[in-house]
């Protein structure tokens, strides 16, 4: 199943501390995780960063919301018990614990919105929603790249088909191909290219090559397989072993399926949405408008003994 919501998990969290004992927080998300069938695979999801896994941020989450409205404490590190506040609720066992019930507690509220007299302004309430702060940026990101992509895709194809076959040839300069050799990369262009638009070193010394082709077509225009048959045949003219084509366009998934049946040549397809993308990753054609540096506790530096 998919990773709950921070706030799906209060109750969850909560019941695992009814003992009253103190637990340790692997132990607490190792019974949370069973309760809601959550695999092993699943736990090994990552967040877009790469940084932490997903299910640990969400319920990291879980465990901050639920500290800040009193129900649990953590009388050391990495170690959590509940406190009578959570007893309480648990006894009166409420049909539904979210943030819209942790709101009768006069802590969350001023976690919530720190107004001088403790109560939350009817904006903030409005907006707490199921999402994590992290999730709440990760799906700006998200939003942002995806504009991003169609900005880039309507920029491109002001250009000429010449400049298309440039840019393709940069970019794969700049992910690293024939290294920072000068002329690592070639455009042959222009009519009696013999189907290649470019070749491009695969290293520093050249001891391989890479045959492209690049289109810069109609993006709802679709690629079939007869376009990506041409291009082996062009390769096979020129003893290539592999081949990239790239297009503003969109393959056909039996394009897709041909150029996967390739075995004595390699063949990778990129379509416009993946070239944009390959692009803000690496950089070209787009710039930084800003950067948010997000910070965590250090747990090592407050595990340091003093002597």
């Amino acid at each position: 199943m998919s990773i709950p919501k921070y706030d799906e998990m209060y109750r969850a969290f909560l019941d695992c501390l009814a003992d009253g004992q103190a637990h340790k927080s692997k132990e607490v998300k190792d019974i949370v995780a069973g309760v809601f069938d959550i695999s092993a695979i699943e736990r090994e999801e990552m967040l877009p960063s790469g940084k932490q896994p997903l299910f640990d941020n969400r319920i990291g989450w879980t465990r901050t919301y639920l500290k800040k409205a009193g129900l649990i404490q953590s009388p050391s590190r990495g170690v959590y018990i509940i406190t009578p506040i959570g007893l309480q609720v648990l006894a009166e066992n409420p049909q539904k614990i979210d943030n819209l019930y942790l709101q009768h507690f006069e802590s969350f509220r001023e976690f919530l919105s720190p107004n001088s007299d403790g109560t939350t302004t009817p904006t903030h309430v409005a907006t707490l929603s199921s999402q994590t702060p992290q999730d709440i940026l990760d799906d700006a990101f998200k939003q942002i790249n995806a504009t991003l992509v169609d900005d880039i895709l309507t920029e491109v194809m002001k250009q000429t088909p010449l400049f298309f076959e440039h840019l393709v040839v940069k970019l794969l300069t700049q992910m690293g191909y024939g290294g920072s050799v000068e002329n690592a990369g070639t455009v042959i262009g222009q009519s009696g290219d013999e189907g290649i638009d470019g070749i491009i070193r695969e290293d520093k010394l050249g001891f391989s090559l890479i045959y492209i082709q690049a289109k810069r077509w109609d993006c709802d225009k679709t690629v079939g397989r007869p376009e990506i048959q041409k291009f082996v045949g062009a390769l096979a003219g020129q003893g290539a072993a592999k081949g990239l084509f790239i297009t503003t366009a969109k393959f056909t998934k039996e394009a897709r399926q041909y150029a996967e049946k390739q075995h004595t040549t390699k063949i990778v397809l990129v379509d416009g949405p993946a070239l944009a993308k390959l692009m803000i990753e690496y950089n070209l054609g787009v710039s930084t408008e800003a950067t948010y540096r997000i910070k965590r506790i250090d747990t090592d530096f407050f595990a340091e003994d003093i002597d």
